[in-house]
């Protein structure tokens, strides 16, 4: 991938687009430019956002050099594209010794998992096949979205991406951790969704309560593991 263009989004913002598609290498390149701008804090700069496949800037038009944060996007979005300099999020932290792993502890029993009968027979395998499958992946965070906290990952193993329901439900607990298609996530709040709901956690991906609100950042990893019951209970216990 070698190729990015960027376009205006009104007088206040710039989104630098790369190559289509939910890929790892495509999402690393717009995680590391939105790192890039985000340590230059240039003058101005409100927010940078990324997501899949591309970095909005968000910025004040009378205190930017709009000149300035032009070049300085173009020169970095081209590094990101070289893959030469940066790294995905994920894997810089793991080379510092910041951080590892993200696990997140998953009850996929009983009234947690209302969806886990039709994913396993959506892959034709047994329910507690479908566990261990989800289970035994380690995703990556390519975006924050729809609710303050929530996660996309990926990538699911075919054999149980199932896709969304045909009519989303009006109200999905808290925590509870969904499948559509190649994604998987959590939801860090009572809203409504169409993700086919396999198990639920006891961890909050959103929590004003924490120093750091967010559990998950773009280009984390994350793996799943199953829990019962009752440690769920114990865990909600402790909080």
């Amino acid at each position: 991938m070698n190729t990015f263009r960027i376009v205006a989004a009104g007088d206040a913002a710039l989104v630098v687009e790369f190559a289509d598609g939910i890929d790892p290498v495509i999402n690393a390149a717009a995680i590391a430019l939105a790192q890039a701008i985000q340590a230059a804090a240039l003058s101005g700069v409100r927010d940078v956002v990324p997501t899949y496949r591309s970095v909005a800037v968000y910025f004040d038009p009378l205190r930017t050099d709009f000149e300035g944060l032009m070049a300085r996007v173009e020169r970095d979005a081209a590094i990101a594209c070289s893959g030469d300099r940066f790294q995905s999020r994920s894997e810089t932290r793991s080379a510092s010794g910041e951080a590892s792993l993200v696990r997140v502890p998953v009850c996929y029993a009983g009234e947690f998992a209302p969806d886990l009968a039709d994913v396993a027979s959506f892959g034709g395998v047994t329910e507690a096949e479908a566990v261990r499958l989800h289970a035994s992946r380690i995703y990556r965070v390519f975006m924050l979205g729809f609710v303050a906290g929530f996660a996309y990952m990926g990538t699911v193993d075919e054999r149980i991406a199932a896709p969304r329901l045909p009519t989303p439900r009006v109200r999905v607990p808290a925590g509870s951790v969904g499948i559509a298609g190649m994604q998987t996530g959590i939801y860090p709040a009572t809203t409504p969704g169409g993700w086919r709901i396999v198990g639920r956690t006891p961890l909050k991906p959103f929590d004003l309560a924490r120093e750091q609100p967010f559990l998950f950042k773009p280009g984390d990893a994350v793996q799943f593991y199953a829990i019962e019951a009752g440690e769920y209970a114990r865990f909600e216990n402790a909080r």
